[in-house]
């Protein structure tokens, strides 16, 4: 299998992403990691994770992620993931702030997280973004559609509720396993 791109940013739910790295970690899926400054900064808040956007190591997030997961800052837009020419299986961000979700909606690319989504966009790659926000403004539920159209997969974090989840971690399961199955990873 390709190598998936996983970008971290700050909107609430570093939970996901760090169980998406182990889930793909765990099925011997290489990674891409990178993250925004507001990123590093819900991994320190939510998860107690030292994380710094510049320099981070995947293995403090997640067991076993040293030779699997690559990390690039995301102020390093010459990253091999900033090129449509570096295969991938696609990218999840997750979570996906609304700042982030605007950004990529409107084809920017100022740094290796919206770079990349762009690249992976334009070459007709899986792109699911995770965004954790409540309530939605028009202007967010636009940029959604926006992205929609372009191709990306919306996939709020939004667990359901029919399997009978019995603790967190089968909310958080819910979401992540939606995640490896439109990245096409079993």
């Amino acid at each position: 299998m390709k190598p998936v791109v996983v970008a971290i940013t700050g909107a609430s739910g570093a939970i996901y992403a760090r169980e998406l790295l182990a889930a793909l970690v765990q099925r011997r899926v290489r990674v891409h990691l990178t993250m925004t400054e507001a990123g590093a900064r819900l991994l320190r808040d939510e998860l107690n994770v030292p994380a710094q956007a510049e320099r981070f190591a995947p293995s403090s997030l997640v067991r076993g992620a040293g030779p699997l997961v690559t990390y690039h800052p995301y102020s390093d837009i010459g990253a091999p993931i900033a090129s449509g020419g570096y295969p991938t299986g696609g990218m999840a961000i997750v979570p996906c702030s609304m700042n982030t979700l605007a950004a990529v909606a409107a084809g920017l690319g100022r740094n290796l997280v919206e770079r990349a989504a762009a690249v992976t966009l334009k070459e007709r790659r899986p792109l699911v973004v995770v965004p954790r926000e409540t309530p939605l403004s028009t202007i967010m539920i636009e940029n959604m559609l926006r992205l929609a159209q372009a191709g990306a997969c919306v996939l709020p974090a939004m667990p359901g509720f029919y399997s009978h989840p019995k603790s967190i971690g089968d909310l958080v399961d819910f979401i992540v396993n939606r995640i490896l199955g439109h990245l096409r990873v079993d």
